[in-house]
This record gives C-alpha cells, structure tokens and sequence, in this order.
C-alpha cells in the first residue's frame, strides 16, 4: 500500500514547505502542493524541488496555480477560478507522497468547503507542523481537536523554531500526540543543511507508522 501523508500546519508561515522538502526527501517521495496561491515570488513547489534533493517529475504540479497571494477561496474568486473538489484527489503514483496544504486546516478553498474537508475525504494521515513560540499551545490543540472531530488520523506534532521543552511536552501530553521531533532554524538554508538537520532531529521510521506502509 502506497505510503501518503499530508503536511498541514497550525498557521501560515510556519515552515510547512521546508518541513515538506525534508520530509519528501527522507522518503524519497512524490510531493504535491494540491493548490498554490500567489506565483510571482518562488512558489512552494519551486521550493521543494530546490531543497528536497528530489528530481523534477518528483515534484508534482498543482492542481490550481492561482496568481493572487490570498486565501485559495479569495485568490481563486480574483482569479475567476471554481476549486472543485474532485480535481483535488491524491495523485496515483507508485511511491510515497508528501502532500502540503495551504495555511492552517480551516483554510477555505471555497465558501463551503475548507481543507479540512479534502482531508477527511482523502482518509490520509496528518502531520501537524507547529511553532514552538508564544501562543502556540492553544494553535496546536485546537487544530488537534478539529483532525479528531473529523477523524483525521495524526501521525503526530513536528514541531519548528528553537526548542521550547514545556510548551512541546504540553502540547503533546494534553493533545495525546506523538511528538515526532523538532526542526530547528537554520542559518543558511540549503538542500545539505535541511537534509542533515531532519536526520539529526526525526526518525524516519515514525513517519511510515499508521501511514499506509
């Protein structure tokens, strides 16, 4: 059975795409970014291609390409663009897939469907990117809470930024997660510092645990 994992987050601008590219090269995956909003600056699937390590037919295009760097819901209205849900099923591919969301799990991809609903459809488990600063307890549990009401499974928390131990072990505790590790800010970001941090801080092996292996 294919392994896939979505990579959603607490918030947007995180580190979601960096946490993807090193996630996606660990697995030596496919990666797909189902929707990208804003294109004039590097794009999160540019991204991935250059700090993953992976080929280009890796790394997947999008199913909609917006222009405006807004909510999807509100880029694809300035756009003149429907997101239809169907066009949003997970790729066929015979490896595993790392898939990004966009923002936090109730990010609207349309005024009636948010991407927590395309997650509950795709059936498919979640790692939940989180920072490790101020405020983070409450994003974190309340995002955990929503995957549970929906019963979207969770891999577990991979947390981002410097360590903050208290506020990890909280999280993790109350939320009952599995705490996958932290990735720590790099000071010069590259596909051999990003590959050797994710190494050093998470186990590969956690993230093949309930993920379709």
């Amino acid at each position: 059975m294919t392994i896939r994992i979505v990579v959603t987050g607490t918030d947007t601008g995180i580190g979601k795409t960096v946490f993807s590219a090193a996630l996606a090269g660990a697995l030596d995956a496919f990666y797909w970014k189902p929707v990208q909003a804003g294109v004039e600056e590097e794009t999160d699937r540019e991204a991935v291609q250059r700090l993953s390590g992976l080929s280009g037919e890796r790394v997947l295009r999008e199913a909609y390409r917006l222009k405006t760097p807004a909510s999807p819901h509100l880029a694809a209205k300035i756009d003149g663009v429907t997101i239809d849900p169907h066009m949003l099923a997970l790729p066929d591919v015979d490896r595993p897939l790392v898939i990004e969301g966009a923002g936090g799990l109730m990010v609207p991809l349309a005024e009636n469907l948010t991407y927590i609903d395309v997650m509950a459809q795709w059936a498919t488990p979640v790692v939940l990117c989180a920072r490790t600063t101020l405020g983070t307890i409450n994003h974190s549990l309340l995002s955990i809470e929503a995957l549970r009401a929906r019963h979207v499974a969770l891999l577990g928390v991979a947390f981002i930024g410097d360590e903050n131990t208290e506020s990890e072990r909280v999280i993790c505790k109350i939320g009952q997660a599995r705490h996958l590790g932290r990735l720590p800010l790099l000071a010069s970001l590259t596909h051999e510092t990003l590959r050797a941090a994710f190494a050093q801080h998470f186990n590969v092996d956690d993230f093949l645990k309930g993920s379709g292996r």
